[in-house]
């Protein structure tokens, strides 16, 4: 069992090392300068690919700071020294742009990839916190850290200096991103998987619309709206006068509304006399969790979708959200 007062030193100490990679970052933004917008030129320029090496420790940052860039619209791929130097140099081509990690400057997994990079002329941007280092002379961009502590009690551990690369390459993607003027959609259409994905998704992703929109027009009966309604499944039916090939949205008509005006004569009424007018819609190009959060607000399943003009374009209902995770 851990004892009392060791839980208390535990809970020091992990304070102590956020603390630490606290004060290491707040160094590393006080101290970022020109040399990042020259490598955030050179990236943003690169006729190739963004090709990311590094070892240990730094190679697990660069794996994720080049999974971060292909994600956020700047092409890159993680080149490992070790297989780099048994082959896989041959993936590092003249129109590519390499960034090197070592915290030291001097690992010697990475010399035969700093070595083809200078001899067929590839740019090198290098992240170390020693700019006369091997690696920091020989870069064309050297992104030095601060000399901070690590976090470690021993003093060993690499903590301050893999947070602070892995921030620094964060900060290169997001400026790569907004340079590029990349969107949320291009985002979507990077991560079309998973609960990322589908939070992405727009309306018009899931709208029912064409051939599956319910609809029905202003002069129609109740029993022709009934036979729609049954027809399509969603429970309901959009009320609309067709103007020019452009569908008006007059109302809708839903399961509740049949109940409100039950009666031996419902099917012999006007769809306009039982439609609730003005019901809740949607453009198009939302965000389909706004979709969610404005069907949850309001207590109800379904909104008309209308597009930039007004018109209606289709009917998303709560089930097809739920259907892709958006909850």
């Amino acid at each position: 069992m851990i004892t009392r007062e060791q839980k208390e030193k535990s809970l020091r100490l992990g304070k102590f090392v956020i603390e630490q990679e606290e004060k290491a970052l707040f160094s590393l933004r006080e101290n970022l300068n020109q040399d990042f917008c020259q490598a955030i030129e050179l990236i943003y320029e690169c006729k190739g690919r963004l090709v990311v090496s590094g070892m240990g420790k730094s190679g697990h940052i660069g794996k994720k700071i080049a999974a971060t860039m292909s994600s956020t619209g700047t092409p890159a791929f993680f080149l490992h020294p070790g297989e780099a130097s048994h082959g896989d140099l041959g993936s590092l081509t003249k129109q590519d742009i390499l960034l090197a990690i070592s915290n030291s400057g001097e690992s010697q997994e990475l010399i035969d990839v700093l070595h083809y990079a200078t001899r067929h002329a590839i740019k090198i941007i290098a992240i170390t916190k020693n700019r006369e280092s091997l690696l920091g002379t020989q870069a064309d961009i050297c992104l030095q850290l601060p000399n901070e502590q690590e976090a470690c009690p021993i003093g060993c551990a690499p903590t301050s200096s893999t947070t602070m690369t892995l921030a620094l390459g964060d900060a290169l993607a997001m400026a790569l991103l907004d340079l590029r003027g990349f969107s949320a959609e291009d985002f979507h259409d990077f991560h079309p998987g998973g609960k990322l994905g589908s939070q992405l998704m727009r309306v018009k992703d899931l709208m029912h619309s064409g051939a599956a929109l319910p609809i029905i027009d202003k002069n129609a009966l109740m029993d022709r709206a009934v036979i729609e309604m049954t027809k399509k499944g969603l429970g309901c039916i959009v009320v609309v006068d067709n103007k020019d090939e452009h569908l008006e949205l007059l109302g809708l008509i839903a399961d509740g509304d049949l109940r409100r005006h039950m009666s031996p004569h419902l099917l012999e009424k006007n769809v306009q006399e039982v439609m609730t007018k003005n019901p809740s819609t949607i453009d198009e190009m939302s965000l389909a969790s706004k979709a969610v959060g404005l069907m949850n607000e309001k207590s109800i399943t379904s909104l008309v979708v209308l597009d930039e003009k007004g018109y209606v374009k289709g009917l998303i209902h709560m089930h097809d959200c739920l259907r892709v995770g958006i909850e």
